[in-house]
């Protein structure tokens, strides 16, 4: 199997370099790539039914003998209409083409066919517009769809698919080991890659999937429970002398009993040799940027330095103003490294690092760029954790060789999930809010008050506040820009004329975005149109009113951290939620929404309303992306899994056995997509 990675799709008959192309754009490279894009649908085609029984525009299966050829007939335009008629034993009905003399003229009177396609009917008849048509003696009984693209289409995957099927060999190196299959029921490798392209029935194809989803859990948990031990032995500094109450007092504001345990948790890390690999996941405004602070100046303190990392530039400017303000007076001396640093600047911040006079870095990714490098690095943060693959955290922990790693997030995740979900690092949780926040009030209401949105929005602004609106929502892959320019103009015109509106979207250059915030936080603009780029961004205590179009289209846990970009001044905030959905689900969300502002119990409610695929995205928040299992519904299969890479890895923990070695090149595989998040 593994050699099968090594072997370029154009191996496959059929497939030349143009054609290629199109099958790296779907994420198949490789034959073996190809093998593991499993069908993203299946057609069921095992019950072809009678055509009268079928709703209108209903895509379905019906089983019918041709009974007149295909005759073709040009109407105006050009177009040639083909119509063909079919008898399923209790209807006659039309079998219609559009210019396709090819599909029609396959057609043979007398034979009998499953045709898959939609049925459009009036009053007086039922037909069938361009179905599929498949002999019915060599029809499946279910059929794979896959992720296509334009210019290939899922019936040119699914011939790929059977070439590359027929080059697995005979014995394929398993990556789960035998002992683990044979208890927990699995079938073979093989059988499983065979059943989910190309399932015999249904019990088939679900025992392929469970296989599947198992094994690729397996080597999650295997490879993140390998990064967690790697470097456990030692070799890390350790920061032994305890500073953290001497950093306590410097604040203007008491720490929270979570930020105290969590400081504790992690300084206890930080005091042994074995490298600390600790997460710290905290909802929207809990205090995280504290803890990296007191840890950062532990490190200091211990003549150690630190450098933490942060998804954006303003972020990253936020980050060190904080910082900067905290270890105001003393000895700890920080600096800030970005992409727009001064080439001057920059050479000085180099050698400062690397002389160790500068003890904290802040910065972006420009802290991974060649030619960074410390004198002595204790301790390397990173900031909102799913912006950032495993890959990018590492490559900032190998600045210094085997410094401290703290990441932190602040996207609110199920108690019973986060454990399993970062398993490669040691949790804290910041559970309470500072004293002194005031909880963001939040309301739904219909469109048709938007109005008086509106107007409550007009009443903050000449108070002096300011408002984030969040554009509707349109289809993925779309031009995000012209909602949201043509949603500034209305307000501009129409809605808030007089007001200076600034506009936000996912096409604007970095450095575009970086200005239109920076004058937002300066308060040069009353309100800011946006996309949900604003979820994760800059603290502006000034901004009072979140107001989100289209709501119902969010889930539960994004709407969570966008309403968490207001109510982090002295002044009461609000949340307005515009929809008009009235299905009980979207209510539902929205009167999550409105009882609560404990991220963690709208972590919990997301889950559970949202079900599968929903809750986490693509991404996976930053870790390997998974093709099959999905974190939300496979939590039992989850657990077995990690309690299975622990069995293993106690008994060997290199992966050097036999039985393991096709799970070590699996991991291997896994978390090469990984690097660079």
């Amino acid at each position: 199997m593994a050699s099968l990675f090594e072997t370029p799709v154009t191996a496959l008959r059929g497939v030349g370099e143009k054609r290629a192309a199109l099958f790296r754009k779907i994420g198949a490279p490789t034959v073996g790539d190809l093998l593991r894009c499993y069908p993203r649908a299946y057609e069921d085609l095992s019950h072809p039914g009678p055509i009268r029984l079928a709703q209108p525009g209903q895509v379905c299966a019906v089983r019918a003998a041709v009974v007149k050829a295909a005759t073709g007939t040009r109407v105006k335009g050009g177009m040639t209409i083909y119509r063909a008629a079919a008898d399923d034993g209790e209807t006659v009905f039309p079998v219609t083409f559009f210019n396709n003399p090819y599909a029609a003229n396959a057609l043979h009177e007398g034979e009998t066919y499953v045709f898959y396609g939609r049925v459009q009917a009036n009053f007086l008849k039922r037909e069938m517009i361009a179905p599929e048509c498949l002999p019915a003696g060599a029809c499946p009984a279910i059929r794979p769809v896959y992720r296509q693209t334009q210019g290939l289409n899922s019936r040119a995957v699914e011939s790929a698919v059977r070439q590359a099927l027929l080059l697995l060999p005979e014995q394929i190196r398993d990556p789960i080991p035998a002992g683990i299959r044979e208890a927990r029921g699995l079938c073979p490798l093989g059988e499983a890659l065979r059943h989910i392209h190309f399932p015999p029935d249904a019990a088939a194809l679900a025992r392929a999937r469970e296989r599947l989803i198992y094994e690729e859990l397996l080597v999650l948990q295997t490879g993140l429970l390998r990064l967690k031990s790697r470097g456990r032995g030692g070799g890390a500094p350790a920061a032994p002398i305890d500073a953290v109450e001497e950093f306590w007092e410097r604040l203007p504001f008491s720490p929270t009993g979570a930020q105290r345990r969590a400081v504790r948790e992690a300084a206890a890390d930080m005091a042994r040799t074995t490298p600390m690999n600790r997460l710290v996941q905290g909802d929207v405004g809990s205090g995280k940027t504290a803890v990296a602070a007191a840890l950062c100046w532990q490190a200091a303190r211990n003549g150690l330095q630190a450098a933490l990392m942060a998804p954006t530039e303003l972020l990253a400017r936020q980050h060190f103003a904080t910082l900067s303000g905290f270890f105001a007076g003393s000895d700890v001396k920080t600096a800030l490294l970005t992409g727009s640093t001064p080439k001057r600047e920059r050479a000085a911040v180099l050698a400062a690092l690397a002389d160790g006079s500068v003890q904290v870095a802040v910065g972006t990714h420009a802290l991974l760029s060649e030619g960074v490098s410390f004198r002595r690095l204790g301790l390397a943060v990173t900031d909102e954790q799913h912006r950032f693959g495993v890959g990018q955290r590492a490559a900032l922990a190998a600045k210094g060789g085997q410094p401290h790693l703290l990441v932190m997030s602040a996207t609110p995740i199920p108690r019973t999930l986060a454990l399993m979900i970062y398993g490669d690092l040691d949790l804290s949780v910041l559970d309470e809010l500072p004293p002194g926040r005031i909880p963001v009030k939040t309301y739904a209401i219909p469109s048709s008050k938007r109005g008086r949105a509106f107007g409550f929005v007009r009443r903050h602004a000449e108070a002096g506040r300011q408002t984030y609106i969040i554009c509707p929502m349109i289809d993925e892959g779309d031009d995000d820009r012209a909602s949201v320019t043509q949603y500034a103009d209305r307000l501009r015109r129409e809605w808030l004329p007089g007001l200076a509106v600034g506009e936000l979207h996912g096409r604007m250059k970095p450095a575009e975005k970086e200005d239109v915030m920076a004058r937002f936080a300066a308060g040069e603009l009353s309100v800011l149109v946006s996309t949900t780029v604003v979820e994760v961004g800059v603290d502006v205590p000034n901004a009072a009113v979140m107001l989100i179009e289209n709501a119902e289209r969010y889930g539960l846990s994004q709407l969570h951290q966008l309403r968490g970009r207001v109510g982090r001044g002295r002044v009461q905030s609000y949340c307005i939620l515009v929809t008009d959905a009235q299905n009980k689900e979207a209510q539902a969300r929205m009167g999550v929404l409105c009882a609560t502002t404990d991220g963690f119990r709208v972590a919990d409610e997301d889950l559970r309303l949202r079900g599968p695929g929903d809750f986490f995205g693509r991404r996976q928040h930053g870790l390997p992306e998974l093709r099959i299992a999905d974190m939300a519904e496979d939590v039992a299969a989850l657990r077995r899994a990690q309690e299975d890479a622990r069995a293993i890895l106690t008994a060997d923990p290199a992966l050097e056995q036999p039985e393991h070695r096709g799970l070590r090149g699996e991991v291997r595989l896994l978390f090469s997509h990984a690097r660079g998040g």
